[in-house]
């Protein structure tokens, strides 16, 4: 059983759901693993990670409004609000999603499905630069 990991950071351009599908694919086709799992994670309290269809962009855009509706900015109920309106919101859908994600490799490629991708769920408005780790264990 072998094991290697990476790091690598994605920009965003504030609230939505960032496609880094390839650059992990990438990653994964120069080492010597070919079957295994894969464990994507992002080291933020106010981004998520998602596997998501990759088809219909209706389909992102619609996510990211729905998230909107169920956790507003604003709300002046939150105590939490040093980085802005925008910041208890961000950290709410972060815990409503998920921070890592688990993926099987089989013959050099993640087995994802025919429609699936990897997004990065930004939940800030401002853009930030986001850390993505990798590790990946087997053989």
């Amino acid at each position: 059983m072998r094991q290697t990991n990476n790091k690598f950071s994605t920009s965003t351009r504030g609230k939505g759901l960032y496609n880094i599908t390839r650059e992990i694919e990438s990653w994964i086709t120069h080492q010597t693993i070919s079957t295994g799992l894969l464990t994507v994670f992002v080291p933020h309290t106010s981004a998520s990670i998602i596997i998501q269809e990759n088809a219909d962009s209706n389909v992102l855009h619609d996510l990211t409004e729905f998230f909107q509706r169920l956790v507003p900015e604003g709300d002046e109920s939150y105590l939490h609000n040093s980085e802005g309106l925008d910041d208890m919101p961000a950290h709410i859908r972060s815990a409503l999603t998920q921070t890592q994600i688990s993926i099987p490799v089989n013959s050099g490629n993640p087995s994802l499905g025919t429609w699936q991708d990897i997004y990065l769920f930004e939940h800030r408005i401002q853009s930030h630069t986001r850390s993505i780790n990798l590790h990946l264990i087997g053989e």
